[in-house]
């Protein structure tokens, strides 16, 4: 049986992802006291038929005691034959302001006395015991409703087996840097499309540009100097029961230079491992042609 465990901050987008996970087949539970995650797991362990694929929510509207008590369910539950994941969901904290402003929801911590931005600081607190065991985490401050969805369907419903899920994501640095990356390269020494006229427009999925930067020795030598990194320590890490691995590579605007050797690197692990995706933060941004 597959157990996934969503956490994350309110506002980060939970509830998404429990849905689409339902809409997929699982048996989903939200809010689920974490005190009774062991007996919940024993009991539909003795189900007939067996559940094969179960999804809990677990946040900061549990009980503070119940929630440092998560690592240690954890490390019973990962005795047994079940393969637990934990995906943990997080924003940026002016995100989440804008998100409650926005929908007017009443945050789970906020009283009389805590207003909305403690109320989020102190939840990272609170969450931070399971934050730090989490396989994936995925940080949707700027992602739509339909971006997350397909973020879930794709790095956690296609994930077959137990075996690494791994996702190499675009990104431009003038916008930050994704605080969900296991890794982060640098490609802004390499030669600009940018700044050829023909080229300034198109982006790294456009064949001209392909054809331009697969003849510059040095981003050939950054896509091979890469994946040797990985080739040899991915298996290490999915030896030591890692699920999930985002590497992250980022230029300027994200509109060129990374969004080829993600692309170059997709083809290349695609033949190695069973579940690779891409992901072009900025090319879905609407003012995502812009320097790079």
């Amino acid at each position: 049986m597959r157990l996934l465990i969503i956490s994350g901050r309110s506002g980060s987008g939970k509830s998404t992802a429990l849905n689409m996970l339902e809409d997929h087949g699982y048996y989903c539970i939200d809010n689920l006291p974490a005190s009774l995650l062991p007996a919940f797991v024993a009991r539909i362990s003795r189900e007939e038929p067996a559940l094969p694929r179960v999804a809990v929510s677990i946040d900061a509207r549990n009980l503070p005691d119940d929630l440092k008590k998560v690592p240690s369910i954890i490390a019973d539950l990962s005795h047994s034959s079940l393969h637990t994941e934990i995906i943990f969901l997080d924003a940026s904290g002016p995100t989440l302001i804008k998100r409650f402003s926005e929908s007017r929801r009443k945050h789970p911590l906020t009283t009389e006395s805590i207003g909305l931005r403690e109320a989020i600081n102190r939840e990272r607190e609170l969450l931070e015991p399971i934050a730090a065991l989490a396989g994936l985490s995925i940080d949707t401050s700027a992602l739509s409703v339909h971006q997350l969805r397909e973020i879930v369907r794709s790095r956690v419903v296609e994930k077959k087996d137990s075996s690494l899920a791994l996702m190499f994501e675009s990104f431009g640095f003038k916008n930050g840097v994704p605080v969900d990356a296991d890794f982060v390269f640098d490609a802004r020494c390499l030669p600009n499309p940018y700044w050829d006229d023909n080229l300034k427009s198109l982006t790294g999925l456009d064949q001209a540009v392909i054809d331009f930067l697969g003849t510059q020795d040095d981003a050939t030598a950054m896509q091979t100097d890469i994946a040797d990194f990985l080739a040899k320590w991915l298996p290490r890490f999915e030896a030591s029961n890692r699920s999930y691995m985002t590497v992250a590579i980022g230029c300027t605007g994200g509109q060129h230079r990374s969004v080829f050797l993600c692309e170059q690197l997709k083809q290349l692990f695609s033949g190695q491992i069973s579940n690779v995706q891409v992901l072009h933060r900025e090319l879905s941004r609407p003012e995502a042609l812009k320097k790079s």
